[in-house]
């Protein structure tokens, strides 16, 4: 799973979504590979929109794409794209389907997306175009929200990632299997610290105060199994993770840990279900809540990305 190799950056071509350009260019160039430039239009987009003659054009119905094929030049013209292989592809469509559609079909390792832009990766209605993508994608995706801490560092034509400090949220749910490999992973590779961190969500005190007796046995449980399952993570020896148990809502605690330690990324798996008005999956709250308030990007990973599951990470289904 780690170095990633193909990479899809999403565009709508405004300043704000370049903001992730060099995460995917640095990716790229770190695991010496490729990066496939995606934008979605609104509109009809010809498929050969890039080689086509200018005379083409020239119905004030057309102007548009004219700015849409400048917009790819000038992208592709970026000093972070130097000597890395970078495929145009313009399509139209649902822009969250069509990108899962393109990093299916292309065997995408990585999709670096900014959580906030204009038409085309803004807000809509049932939460961001972003966090849409995140939700349809088969494939890891790095959401970044500027200004954030930042752990790609480039001067001119130079790029490097410095990744100190991983902050791995669990709950030894097989949806966050992956998330542990791949956390796993990419800190034995950049040679980082990873901690990792479970949450007791609050409502469990809520049940103690309405149950007292049977609630609070079923907390004091919960708590030494956590606390058991943690010790065994912190002890693995693909990991070796400094591990933190919290009590109350996970985005909040996931948000302060990370704050605490200076994370430089956060992991998450992610489980998706339908949403209540039908078509579209949608993430659940807290992973969304998660993605609007990190201090550093989030790396959210799909459970279907796990290839062998680490047994010691991983819970029996409920």
């Amino acid at each position: 799973m780690y170095p990633f190799r193909h990479i899809l950056f999403p565009t709508d071509f405004s300043a704000h979504a370049r903001a992730a350009l060099k995460y995917a260019a640095a990716f790229a160039r770190h695991g010496s590979g490729n990066v496939l430039l995606f934008s979605v239009q609104g509109a009809k987009v010809p498929a050969n929109l890039l080689t086509l003659p200018e005379h083409v054009f020239e119905d004030q119905e057309n102007r548009w794409l004219i700015q849409v094929r400048n917009d790819v030049q000038e992208l592709l013209r970026d000093p972070l794209f130097a000597q890395i292989p970078v495929e145009p592809v313009i399509v139209d469509g649902e822009p969250a389907l069509e990108i899962a559609s393109a990093a299916l079909d292309r065997e995408i390792d990585l999709i670096t997306v900014v959580t906030h832009g204009r038409k085309g990766l803004s807000r809509a209605l049932g939460g961001s175009t972003a966090e849409e993508i995140v939700a349809e994608a088969p494939c890891p995706v790095l959401t970044i929200r500027p200004p954030q801490r930042d752990f790609v560092q480039h001067r001119g034509n130079q790029i490097k990632i410095q990744i100190n400090r991983i902050l791995l949220a669990t709950n030894f749910r097989p949806s966050s299997a992956a998330a542990t490999q791949l956390a796993t992973q990419v800190a034995n590779h950049q040679g980082a610290d990873l901690h990792a961190l479970y949450v007791i969500g609050d409502y469990f005190e809520q049940i103690s105060a309405m149950f007292p007796e049977g609630g609070l046995a079923a907390l004091t449980k919960l708590r030494s199994s956590i606390q058991e399952r943690m010790s065994k993570l912190a002890r693995a020896d693909a990991s070796r993770a400094v591990t933190h148990i919290a009590e109350g809502r996970p985005y909040e605690e996931i948000v302060k840990l990370a704050a605490q330690i200076d994370a430089d990324l956060i992991v998450v798996g992610t489980a998706v279900h339908n949403s209540l008005f039908g078509g579209s999956r949608v993430l659940g709250s807290e992973v969304e809540r998660v993605l609007r308030n990190a201090p550093c990007p989030v790396l959210c990973v799909p459970a279907a990305r796990v290839v062998t599951p680490l047994p010691a990470f991983v819970a029996q289904p409920a």
